[in-house]
């Protein structure tokens, strides 16, 4: 993920970008979540067999932040959705 996020091979989805928004973040506090945080968790989507990544990290403000996120068919990565803890 990290590699991807240096190489702005990302996408947020319009859910992640209103959830940061909410939460009075951005896109800085999403790449800091990213390269300062840990995977908690690996899913496996029951339908589409694709695997999500549940990490948290830190903001650039020191707030807790966990991140959802999935590598597309293409590579990228997909952030599905970004809050404050």
């Amino acid at each position: 993920m990290r590699e991807r996020v240096r190489a702005a091979r990302y996408v947020v989805t319009s859910h992640a970008r209103k959830e940061m928004n909410d939460d009075s973040l951005n896109t800085d506090d999403l790449e800091r979540a990213i390269f300062t945080g840990a995977i908690l968790e690996r899913q496996k989507d029951r339908i589409t067999a694709e695997l999500k990544f549940r990490l948290q990290g830190e903001a650039t403000d020191g707030r807790q932040v966990e991140v959802v996120a999935k590598i597309s068919p293409t590579g990228k990565l997909v952030v599905i959705t970004v809050y404050a803890l």
